[in-house]
């Protein structure tokens, strides 16, 4: 072995050994994204590029970055190495490609919607509210009331419906139910807001709009996916637990209750949480069963009851002379939803871990 070998290996020079240094890809990322910044940013104080597109430039930083991770890559490490560096930077493009519409999104929800996220939105509603002022509690209690009414009606239904299915269907039976269930889950929301008003009209005569017929509507929705998540997560329950609760004599019925459910207590909890974030955003089956109204309405049995979607649908398509006040209730109520749902997951977080099974090693 030479002296200079030797040399570069003790001194840990990265390009002497022909291997780059595992902070290179990283720098090249982060360098690609800052000159694509700067270029458009350059672009747009010359006239060239109208509007800043953050997100335009770092999808195109990224495409850069796949371009110089190779290059350099097969100059230092070379062919083999070079192509082992491309497809790692396609899987880094693919996951850019991926999240950047959502942060887009949340970008563009957060910074238009933080206009009327103030105190007076969240306690007067719309009642008497020509333009400016208002708020949106009633929307915000009706969301709530609704939805939470309606995982109340879905969650029983389905968690036994695949207990059912995993536990003691067979034969015609169960395979009618798994492919009414699949069909369900691609029924369009308007025709389960359809179903329910048609539903209650039958008894109590057309023009039934009301928050218990809007909570029938979103179980509709809700029930599927509660059943086919909660189905594949008690199947991957390990069958030894079953066993060994049988072996000691314990009742089918108890072993579910006892052993199969707590173990699966995870999974459950957020199929129930995929269900209410799936519906907690449907405005099409609301307006067709709840309604909606200018006032604040607690109780779920009468009048119309208006809800967070409906909410912004109509603030954004019944502007007034004045645009902007009712802009930025329509995006103030979009922004709501979302910390609503992220409120919800972190909520199904710390149940799953308080009442997760407790495995010691």
């Amino acid at each position: 072995m030479s002296l200079a070998l030797r040399q570069s290996r003790m001194t840990g020079n990265a390009y002497a050994t022909g291997k780059l240094h595992k902070s290179v890809p990283w720098l090249l990322l982060i360098g690609s994204w800052v000159a694509l910044v700067l270029v458009f940013a350059l672009l747009n104080a010359g006239g060239a590029v109208k509007d800043f597109n953050v997100v335009a430039a770092l999808f195109l930083g990224t495409v850069l970055f796949d371009v110089l991770i190779v290059v350099v890559s097969r100059i230092v490490e070379g062919g083999r190495k070079a192509v082992d560096r491309l497809i790692t930077s396609l899987v880094v493009t693919a996951f850019v490609i991926a999240v950047l519409p959502l942060v887009s999104l949340l970008w563009t929800v957060v910074s238009d919607g933080v206009a009327r996220f103030d105190a007076q939105y969240f306690s007067y509603s719309m009642r008497g509210v020509i333009s400016e002022g208002g708020g949106a509690v009633h929307a915000l209690i009706g969301t709530l009331e609704i939805t939470l009414f309606a995982a109340l009606i879905s969650v029983p239904i389905g968690l036994l419906t695949s207990i059912y299915l995993v536990e003691y269907g067979k034969g015609a039976l169960a395979k009618g139910i798994t492919f009414f269930v699949d069909v369900m889950t691609g029924i369009p929301s308007i025709v389960a807001g359809l179903f329910a008003y048609s539903l209650f009209a039958l008894f109590l005569g057309p023009g039934a709009r009301f928050g218990l017929v809007g909570s029938v509507a979103l179980s509709v929705l809700m029930i599927p996916i509660v059943v086919r998540s909660t189905e594949e997560v008690l199947k991957i329950v390990p069958m030894e637990l079953r066993e060994a609760a049988y072996a000691l004599g314990v009742p089918k019925y108890l072993t579910i209750l006892k052993v199969v459910l707590p173990t699966a207590l995870a999974g459950i909890t957020t199929g129930v949480m995929l269900s209410i974030a799936r519906v907690i955003g449907e405005t099409a089956p609301l307006l067709v069963t709840a309604g909606f109204t200018a006032s604040m309405n607690y109780d779920l049995f009468k009048n119309p009851m208006m809800t967070l979607p409906v909410f912004a649908y109509t603030q954004y398509s019944q502007q007034g002379a004045n645009p902007v006040p009712f802009v930025d209730r329509a995006w103030t109520a979009a922004l709501l939803l979302i910390i609503i749902v992220m409120v919800l997951n972190l909520l199904a977080r710390f149940i799953t871990r308080l009442f997760a099974p407790k495995l010691s090693r």
